[in-house]
């Protein structure tokens, strides 16, 4: 049986899990400049705190520490420390050239904690694409709006050195994840899908969106049902929601989200709002009782936590869905569905699959 065979089949029996925040567990640490640098940047000419995805190649440890917590936690799946290892982002402190490598290591780092966990149970490796620092729907220059800071190839080119990294390093899947901008997620997936064109074994693929407030829309606009019309032609192995809500904020647009996607439903909000100081208050059993009604609803087929949430927040979710039911993939609607900010749903038999996903 393949990973991706035995992944499929275990999403079909359970709810599956995703482990937590990688940022919140980092900075548990509090790490300063010298400890991003390691020895081997210690002479970089660029400030690099606060390069989370640079501790990958200086701190390794401390990386796969919070791995193996989040796995005995009651994890499935861990998303590798790689949100911003990407040449754009990575651009930032002049570590463009780094990204592959970022990429390869985390993966590596990921396996190694599933390894010193010794779970009694399987556990998968989701190699995870940010949105980068940089978005293609919207200029940065409020005096020019249509300019723009970044191209769609600029975009794939980066996506597609991170992504190759992820798979060399042994991903089981792919996670396009946080995306505010479907612009930018559709060069994510052209990347991917170039690099299966080239003969790359590429892993099922995840994609997550974030609304970005109370509106309902992600930043560039677009509503969940047209975000799902505006991807569904990658036919993901899940879509779903992070970021940027809590739970009780996110619950209707993954209601949304469940009521017309044809695969499986992912969701990991924050615990909750932030507060005034940045910081997230959701105790573990408020965020884990919201899940649980999730997953008694038939929403969702993989939870776990985003932002502020700890070993805690994942242990207390693994433990609401544990035996619940998994939502039930609804079979493909032949309809014709067009996406703007919204989406245009024609019904009929007739209509035609192929012009899915068109926007």
């Amino acid at each position: 049986m393949t990973k991706a065979t035995d992944l499929q089949r275990n999403a079909a029996q359970r709810i599956l899990v995703l482990d937590g925040a990688m940022g919140t567990m980092i900075q548990t640490h509090k790490p300063g400049e010298e400890v991003y640098r390691g020895a081997r940047f210690a002479d970089h000419p660029q400030d690099v705190g606060g390069n989370n995805e640079l501790l990958t190649l200086t701190q390794p440890g401390m990386i796969r520490d919070i791995h193996v917590a989040f796995l005995k936690a009651g994890a499935d799946i861990l998303c590798t420390n790689t949100f911003g290892a990407n040449a754009i982002s990575q651009a930032d402190y002049g570590m463009a050239n780094l990204s592959y490598e970022m990429n390869v290591e985390s993966v590596k780092l990921a396996r190694a904690a599933i390894k010193e966990a010794a779970l009694d149970r399987p556990a998968w490796v989701a190699g995870a694409i940010g949105p980068t620092n940089q978005t293609a729907s919207i200029s940065p220059d409020v005096n020019n709006p249509g300019y723009r800071g970044v191209t769609f190839d600029q975009l794939a080119e980066a996506y597609g050195e991170a992504a190759r990294g992820l798979i060399d390093g042994g991903a089981d899947l792919i996670l396009i994840e946080t995306i505010f901008d479907t612009l930018n997620a559709k060069a994510a997936v052209y990347a991917v899908e170039s690099l299966r064109d080239a003969g790359v074994d590429v892993p099922p693929v995840m994609i997550s969106g974030t609304i970005t407030d109370l509106s309902g829309r992600t930043l560039t606009g677009q509503t969940p049902e047209a975000f799902w019309a505006s991807m569904s032609h990658a036919r993901p192995f899940s879509v779903g929601l992070n970021c940027a809500l809590g739970a009780a904020e996110m619950r209707q647009h993954i209601r949304t989200l469940s009521g017309v996607a044809d695969t499986l439903i992912s969701a990991y909000p924050n615990a909750g709002l932030p507060n005034d100081m940045g910081g997230y208050d959701e105790t573990p059993r408020e965020t884990s009782d919201h899940i649980a009604e999730w997953a008694d609803a038939g929403l969702v087929n993989i939870v776990g936590g985003c932002c502020g949430t700890t070993p805690a927040h994942i242990a207390a979710i693994a433990k609401a869905v544990a035996g619940k039911t998994p939502r039930v993939v609804p079979p493909k609607v032949r309809h014709m569905r067009l996406s703007g900010l919204e989406m245009f749903d024609v019904p009929g038999p007739d209509a035609g699959s192929d012009l899915e996903g068109a926007a």
